[in-house]
């Protein structure tokens, strides 16, 4: 798809201390992915297009081991050979480790085996828990795979306006809503306080942040080493955790990321460059590239990946912060920090 230009002017979005975050019943699980909604949605007509850009460094490592994908248009992809509920778009950051092994082979299949699933296109949410299952076992009986390699796994699949986010591992998705940042995905490491009481309570052990001393991540695809027979509990899972939501107009764009990004940039920071940047040139490729740039010159020691989804061809509109009820000392990063902390109960 062509990248317009932003306009010379652009439009000005008042910021407002009433802003709505994502209902609580939507945060880190899916309770009704047939009825999400968010608070504007019986308000508006909004209608997403998607459109996309990535970039890729191998960074201070001395092999690549990251996998991506991206599809904007899921019915150009696969023709009239497959039923989609509607219009839709697909995309996955996939950071692999112990070789590439296991993320190529995500890569190349998860969505395969998301709309061969028998619970597909009913019930989405259980056709991505079960790809994600499926896969890891499938990958495990390729013979000419190494099946020690290991894969974190985050997705994003679209439908209309219905977002499903499928996480497994620490990989992260992080919404841009006027600004804001929306983290749509937990980060799966060993010292989260569920994901401990999960390894705990499967006979698993953390060692210096590492599950049975050995990784550092609490759920991955592959790492077969790890784990028991096929279908038996394991401190290390394949399942993912998902998280829905309803696109509105005030949801700009969506960054996905490897640990690499995150590991040296706040979820806030990320989303002001990338906003920063759309508003300059409008193109998610150059903001992705911007974001690993930033990440280097952070000295990040990892692979680094990033897939920004923009929900609109516009660039983001100015916001415009009343005088009255901003101090000047506060930058826009900082109230959106702010406001996020008070909106969380921290």
């Amino acid at each position: 798809m062509k990248v317009g230009k932003p306009p010379r002017l652009l439009p000005v979005i008042r910021h407002c201390v009433s802003t709505t975050w994502l209902s609580p019943d939507l945060e880190f699980g899916i309770r009704n992915p047939s009825g999400l909604t968010s608070p504007s949605d019986d308000q508006t007509k909004f209608l997403p297009v998607f459109r996309s850009g990535s970039y890729s460094e191998i960074g201070p490592k001395q092999c690549m081991e990251d996998e991506h994908i991206q599809i904007d248009n899921l019915i150009d992809h696969f023709g009239a050979a497959v039923n989609f509920p509607s219009p839709g778009a697909f995309y996955g950051v996939f950071d692999g480790h112990g070789g590439i092994d296991a993320a190529s082979f995500v890569r190349k299949n998860i969505l395969k085996f998301i709309i061969e699933d028998t619970h597909f296109p009913a019930s989405v949410d259980k056709a991505i828990r079960s790809a994600f299952v499926k896969i890891d076992h499938a990958f495990a009986d390729d013979c000419h795979l190494d099946r020690s390699s290991g894969t974190t796994a985050l997705t994003a699949l679209i439908f209309g306006r219905t977002m499903l986010i499928a996480n497994a591992g620490d990989c992260r998705a992080v919404l841009g809503k006027r600004g804001r940042a929306v983290e749509l995905s937990r980060d799966h490491k060993p010292n989260c306080y569920t994901e401990r009481l999960r390894i705990e309570k499967l006979g698993g052990t953390i060692f210096d942040g590492y599950l049975n001393g050995q990784l550092s991540v609490a759920r991955a695809i592959g790492d077969w080493h790890m784990k028991g027979s096929k279908g038996s509990n394991c401190p290390l899972s394949a399942e993912p955790e998902l998280q829905g939501l309803t696109l509105t107009e005030e949801d700009e764009f969506l960054i996905m990321g490897c640990d690499g990004l995150w590991d040296v940039m706040s979820s806030q920071c990320a989303v002001t460059i990338v906003r920063k940047e759309l508003m300059l040139h409008n193109d998610p490729e150059r903001c992705s590239k911007e974001l690993v740039r930033e990440a280097l010159n952070r000295n990040s020691c990892d692979n680094l990946t990033v897939v920004v989804i923009c929900f609109s061809t516009d660039p983001p509109p100015r916001i415009d912060i009343p005088k009255t009820r901003v101090r000047k000392s506060i930058s826009l990063e900082g109230l959106h920090l702010l406001k996020g902390a008070l909106d969380s109960d921290i």
